[in-house]
């Protein structure tokens, strides 16, 4: 069966607080790319549709949420006193700040993209499944995820803005 694979492009900033020393710890910025390859075990209707699920009907849900609430979202760890800075003096961009538990490393937001788009597809009953999950922050630094996620990936945050099939990027509002 062939598998789906679509691309988005989006802008980020975050910091990275646990090395201190890094340059990574003062706000700064990328133009990533997500890459999200689709498996189904369900046949295609020959004849017909020649298809299991559109292109539009798979990219729809997981384009809006890039689109909508991760494109220029401002990443932090949840101890970072950024983001207190921002509920105090500019609540009403809350929405736009990602927060993750320890710091907003490509591995980590990956990790995240790929659990949110499991939501996504089991929240739309698709036939199809994420089998891997390519994150490029640069042309030379790519993390890619495959299909299945161990325990401590999954337990992470778990029940977490990544786990519902939403635009949300945090639980602040919750």
């Amino acid at each position: 069966m062939p598998q789906v694979r679509f691309t988005r492009r989006f802008s980020m900033a975050h910091r990275l607080l646990a090395d201190g020393a890094s340059r990574c710890a003062v706000p700064h910025g990328h133009n990533e790319f997500v890459t999200v390859t689709l498996a189904t075990d369900r046949e295609m209707e020959f004849g017909h549709s020649n298809y299991v699920a559109s292109f539009e009907s798979l990219k729809k849900r997981w384009h809006g949420f890039i689109d909508g609430a991760v494109d220029h979202a401002f990443q932090v760890g949840s101890k970072d006193p950024l983001l207190d800075w921002f509920k105090a003096h500019e609540p009403h961009r809350l929405g736009q700040v990602m927060v993750f538990d320890g710091d907003p490393t490509t591995e980590a937001f990956a990790i995240a993209l790929r659990r949110k788009i499991e939501a996504i597809l089991t929240a739309e009953g698709s036939a199809y499944r994420c089998i891997e999950l390519a994150l490029e922050e640069t042309p030379t630094n790519t993390i890619v995820v495959g299909e299945t996620l161990s325990a401590a990936e999954r337990a992470w945050m778990a029940g977490s803005w990544m786990d519902r099939p939403d635009l949300s990027i945090n639980d602040l509002t919750l």
